[in-house]
């Protein structure tokens, strides 16, 4: 006999719980990204050296902030020592869209304890958000003790993997010329992690749409056009979600 899930684990040992089930989905479905994540991982950490900050303050900036966007934004604000509001200025705004996922997280976890859900927060990113609302787009009932075991199995090890190369690229970087533009590489790999999620209309409307604003907000300062992207892309996708379902209920004749 087999467990099957529609969350794309067709077999499991009919007596593995729902915690444990969770934690081995969630384990599972995050390793195709793991390689291109440890590269990404791996050029933060050489382009923070290469800014200029020691190794013991990229060290501490990679375990206490945990935000690669944010890493890359600040380090060299903080290498031509910046105020320190133009500093946490521009590391708010990088992160605003933090916001945003925690407010669409916010009714799979409101059952679990505030602790909880600060620990949760401090391992979201941008792909195990993605993930996540992939697999578990509407919520139901019975999987509320699926939604944190996932969530914390694909952000641990996500995590795991992400400080591992970040540290091997702070020791590493001070050897590697910054005439390689490493930084492309990272954009290459974070294109190979997003582009197989886009499986549905309104996610390939949330793509373009993100995609052009950010382009268009290249100049605004103090990467505002990323959180202009965000914002954009977000609202884009439901609407195309919305408009989709309505129309489909119409050719129905609903």
């Amino acid at each position: 006999m087999s467990v099957q899930l529609s969350t794309g684990v067709k077999s499991l040992p009919p007596r593995l719980s729902i915690k444990k089930m969770a934690w081995f989905m969630g384990s599972r479905h995050i390793a195709p990204n793991l390689f291109a994540l440890s590269v990404w991982g791996f050029v933060t950490g050489v382009a923070m050296v290469n800014y200029g900050l020691a190794a013991w303050q990229a060290l501490l900036m990679s375990f206490l902030v945990y935000a690669g966007s944010l890493q890359l934004t600040v380090a060299p604000l903080m290498a031509l020592n910046a105020p320190l509001w133009v500093v946490f200025f521009a590391a708010m705004v990088v992160n605003l869209r933090f916001i945003i996922f925690g407010a669409s997280l916010y009714p799979y976890f409101r059952h679990f304890s505030v602790w909880r859900r600060i620990v949760a927060g401090y391992f979201l990113t941008d792909v195990g958000f993605v993930l996540f609302m992939n697999r578990f787009r509407a919520q139901r009932i019975g999987r509320i003790g699926m939604y944190y075991g996932y969530f914390m199995s694909a952000s641990f090890l996500l995590w795991l993997v992400w400080q591992v190369s970040t540290v091997l690229g702070i020791y590493v970087g001070s050897y590697i010329p910054g005439s390689w533009s490493l930084e492309y590489a990272g954009v290459f790999t974070l294109l190979a992690i997003v582009i197989p999620m886009v499986r549905t209309q309104p996610m390939l409307v949330t793509v373009v749409a993100a995609g052009a604003a950010s382009w268009l907000g290249q100049q605004l300062p103090f990467r505002l056009g990323l959180f202009v992207a965000i914002v954009v892309g977000v609202v884009a996708g439901v609407l195309a979600e919305k408009y989709g379902k309505n129309a489909g209920k119409a050719r129905k004749g609903v």
